[in-house]
């Protein structure tokens, strides 16, 4: 076998990066995301394709914040794993998958080789999650009328919530950055993000109970690809009446009313609660992610 050349691409051969199978409809989930040239990669073997990544990023960002497409031509685990090690770019790497793909076995067997290839280059297995994508003709859901929702221009009010959410999450990445930082940076990572979404920062919302007590937040956004249910939370105190229902289905409508043609949304497939408030919304798996990350290794120096 001859060996791999790893290429960076930029405008002139970028054609390369679509000279290669996507039996997973990766394309399809990417249609409204926007890949720069010079952050994809791929991986030759005599000339042909055998591997790709395209590393992602918002419009200002100077570097890839994730590498969200990610192919590996069956018997190809090593080039993969190369094509990941050899990046300069070391970050959360997120494989697409169609909603059914374990289904069906040549779909399964392609998602492996995928794992197979994170795995050998030192990623480690972070989540497996639901995407899901409301449109019209699904139906705008009924507001129990239950919450008194309105904005908080103090960024601490969000933080002490985001942080009282999080003390009691079933949310993965939530407990990644409890675990490196404490409940602190997981709350700073969460509203950093929405501050780096285009949407305004006004559409932040609190949910509080009819005698005005904080019950809960609900955050919608439009992120790079569109509008997305940023950010569902009850207070701990809080839970137990279903309100990650009313916070939901009151984030759907927002969005709808600031103009939304589509709704996207994502949560763990670990979170049984918040899968089940989706689907009583009205918003249907299209897709699933399989996110990693990379591991740093530490190596101990011994006599």
């Amino acid at each position: 076998m001859t060996d791999t050349v790893i290429r960076a691409l930029d405008e002139s051969d970028a054609h390369l990066f679509d000279a290669h199978p996507d039996p997973l409809n990766a394309r399809a989930a990417h249609q409204r995301t926007t890949h720069r040239p010079h952050w994809k990669r791929v991986a030759l073997r005599d000339g042909a394709v055998v591997a790709r990544g395209a590393w992602w990023g918002g419009p200002d960002d100077e570097e890839p914040v994730n590498l969200n497409w990610f192919d590996v031509a069956e018997g190809e685990i090593g080039a993969g794993a190369e094509l990941l090690r050899s990046a300069p770019w070391q970050v959360e790497l997120e494989i697409n998958l169609p909603g059914d793909w374990r289904e069906h076995p040549a779909l399964a067997a392609a998602a492996e080789t995928r794992f197979a290839a994170a795995r050998a280059a030192d990623y480690e297995l972070l989540v497996e999650r639901f995407l899901y994508r409301w449109t019209p003709e699904r139906g705008l859901p009924e507001r129990p009328g239950r919450l008194v929702f309105g904005p908080e221009p103090d960024d601490a009010v969000f933080f002490d919530a985001v942080r009282r959410i999080h003390a009691a999450t079933l949310d993965a990445h939530a407990l990644k950055a409890i675990e490196e930082g404490g409940l602190d940076q997981a709350a700073r990572e969460e509203l950093e993000f929405f501050h780096w979404c285009p949407s305004p920062r006004e559409w932040w919302q609190l949910a509080r109970t009819p005698e005005g007590e904080l019950a809960g937040i609900h955050i919608p956004a439009h992120n790079p690809s569109g509008p997305t249910i940023g950010f569902i939370g009850v207070l701990p105190e809080h839970r137990g009446h279903g309100y990650a229902y009313d916070l939901l289905a009151e984030c759907t409508h927002f969005l709808v009313e600031q103009g939304a043609e589509a709704v996207t949304g994502a949560t763990d497939r670990g979170n049984f609660p918040m899968a089940a408030h989706f689907t009583k919304v009205g918003f249907p798996v299209v897709r699933e992610r399989i996110n990693f990350h990379p591991v740093v290794r530490t190596v101990s120096n011994t006599r």
